[in-house]
């Protein structure tokens, strides 16, 4: 089993930084610990989160590289930058403010090990509030390839934050690009539709924080409109019919319409298990 990986991650200014620290913490007590810390500053940060940075720069050595970008330009332009950094094909993706099971890296290690023709590895999130000792719900997604593919058309088919991928295939498929909170959903979608393979572990690899925020963003038109622009990139290339691309449309509509709270179970009841 190979162990080399590396690790990207990126920040803005309004992260917690405890939230930060906690992060960064649980990827150097990964049991198969990464050689290649790609840490993305996405604009200037706050001086808290600064004196994280540097505590963690004495606690990993010469194994965590930060990045600094003039001014704060999305996510997937800084998870753009930060792959062209990473010096190892595998790459574990990281959110700052998520917390890595130990073994997850491992886990995941194990299964591109056993399947060199896979490309993309994700897993279970259990999603937390306040401690990750107090799980709110799961997000659970398909395993295999063809659930995937199936899965892909209605909805998100990878977790992103604990995803780990071939930095070669997600180049191939044109790496992250600009797409309003959609960023990883439409690299999927393209590197699929080039023949990548992915696997889903059925297992949690993640702590994810989630909270009234989180379903906050998932609402508003300009979340919708991304939706739509998703799906009707999916429609024109054959990925689902028209007809599918109507259903998804109307059900992103009523979903992001919705009250903050009424989303949240919505989430909660039907969209995680």
């Amino acid at each position: 089993m190979s162990e080399n990986y590396s690790v990207l991650m990126s920040v803005y200014y309004k992260e917690h930084p405890e939230y930060l620290r906690q992060s960064m913490q649980s990827i150097y007590d990964q049991t198969v610990p990464t050689d290649d810390f790609i840490l993305v500053c996405d604009g200037p940060l706050t001086p808290e989160l600064d004196a994280v940075i540097a505590d963690m720069q004495d606690q990993f050595g010469p194994r965590l590289r930060v990045c600094r970008l003039l001014k704060n330009g999305g996510l997937g332009k800084a998870l753009n930058f930060g792959i062209k950094q990473c010096k190892n094909d595998l790459v574990a993706r990281m959110d700052s403010d998520d917390i890595s099971r130990p073994d997850r890296c491992e886990r995941q290690l194990v299964v591109f090990a056993a399947h060199p023709a896979y490309s993309i590895v994700s897993g279970t999130v259990e999603e937390f509030s306040d401690t990750p000792d107090n799980i709110s719900v799961r997000r659970v997604v398909p395993e295999k390839q063809s659930e995937i593919i199936a899965f892909a058309k209605k909805r998100n088919p990878f977790n992103h934050p604990c995803v780990m991928y071939k930095k070669s295939a997600v180049e191939a498929a044109g790496g992250y690009q600009d797409f309003y909170l959609l960023e990883d959903y439409y690299l999927w979608i393209r590197m699929l539709q080039n023949g990548f393979q992915g696997y889903n572990l059925q297992e949690p690899l993640l702590w994810m924080r989630a909270g009234s925020d989180m379903y906050k963003r998932r609402g508003g038109w300009k979340y919708v409109q991304s939706q739509r622009s998703l799906f009707k990139y999916m429609a024109q290339t054959g990925f689902i019919t028209y007809s599918q691309y109507q259903v998804q449309s109307l059900v992103r509509l009523i979903g992001a319409v919705m009250p903050n709270g009424l989303r949240a179970l919505l989430f909660k009841k039907i969209l995680r298990k």
